[in-house]
């Protein structure tokens, strides 16, 4: 049963395309199964990225646009319930401290099925963004890439103990816009140490970490997290689930079978995906369920050689 639990649609989110039901549309069309909408939760005035700014957006009108997504989910995944089983989350951006009062705001207020905890920002500065403004955050790091790694490191882990996320977004996104996308993170003893301890507590919470395939759309040799990561996760029990992180039509599904195949090498034998029923995990979303597939079944899936070539 393909599924994404990580999505974007240019209807809610500045730098992707399409409408939302577009997407759902073609994930109906690539015979998913079950796909996660989880559009970028609202952030302060001091956050807002350049194309946000350039379309006059402010903290306001980012609050309407996640309530109208919200809204807008919530019609498609009756109008299509039966065609494909849609879950309604959001991704939430842990900037600072203050992060967590919003966070715990949206939730309160908004029946989500689930939640993306990721990191965008290091030093109040996107590190995903462009180049520009990667070297910026690592100047305030202390000018290398390591230190900014372990600032990164240490930021996700003060996510993960302040929101225990059911899903963690692209792990290693850190790698990204570096001097060597396709460096080692062993080489560097201290990073490394942070990203075992930061694996470490995610299994003791049981969280999911996802394979990201966005990874290998934006010319990295492996998905998000690194096959080092990967390793060390999945021996010491940590459980993952499956992403396109698409940002519109052209990118569902995207490189499903090299990220299966790269899944496969590294050792990993399931995935977990969350869906509505009866057994609850964690009590912030009742209704919700943990369940495994293994990756011998999911490539027996009709849709597989479909995706495949994607």
């Amino acid at each position: 049963m393909p599924f994404s639990h990580h999505s974007h649609s240019g209807q809610f989110c500045g730098h992707a395309e399409n409408t939302l039901e577009e997407v759902v549309q073609t994930a109906i069309s690539k015979q998913m199964d079950l796909y996660a909408l989880t559009e970028h939760m609202p952030r302060e005035e001091e956050d807002l990225y350049p194309e946000e700014i350039t379309s006059s957006h402010t903290a306001a009108t980012l609050a309407k646009q996640f309530d109208d997504y919200f809204h807008e989910a919530q019609r498609l995944q009756k109008a299509y319930a039966p065609a494909i089983k849609l879950l309604i989350g959001m991704e939430v951006d842990w900037i600072r401290p203050t992060s967590l009062e919003v966070i715990q705001g949206l939730l309160s207020k908004y029946p989500c099925d689930l939640f993306i905890g990721s990191v965008h920002h290091v030093h109040n500065t996107p590190i995903d963004y462009d180049r520009k403004m990667y070297i910026e955050a690592r100047e305030r790091s202390g000018g290398t890439d390591e230190k900014l790694a372990e600032d990164y490191f240490d930021l996700q882990y003060e996510m993960l103990k302040a929101l225990e996320p059911p899903v963690v977004g692209h792990f290693d996104l850190i790698r990204l816009l570096s001097d060597d996308p396709e460096a080692s993170f062993v080489q560097w003893t201290g990073v490394w140490q942070k990203i075992l301890r930061n694996l470490d507590f995610i299994i003791d919470y049981g969280g999911l970490v996802e394979l990201n395939s966005a990874g290998l759309r934006k010319g990295m040799s492996e998905p998000y997290p690194k096959a080092e990561i990967c390793k060390k996760f999945f021996a010491r029990g940590g459980a993952f689930t499956l992403s396109d992180d698409s940002h519109g039509i052209k990118q569902v599904g995207t490189n499903y079978g090299r990220c299966l195949s790269f899944a496969e090498k590294t050792g990993i034998t399931s995935v977990h995906f969350l869906e509505k029923g009866a057994a609850t995990k964690d009590s912030r979303f009742p209704g919700i369920s943990t369940n495994a597939v293994s990756l011998i079944e999911l490539k027996k899936h009709p849709s597989f050689s479909y995706l495949e070539g994607f």
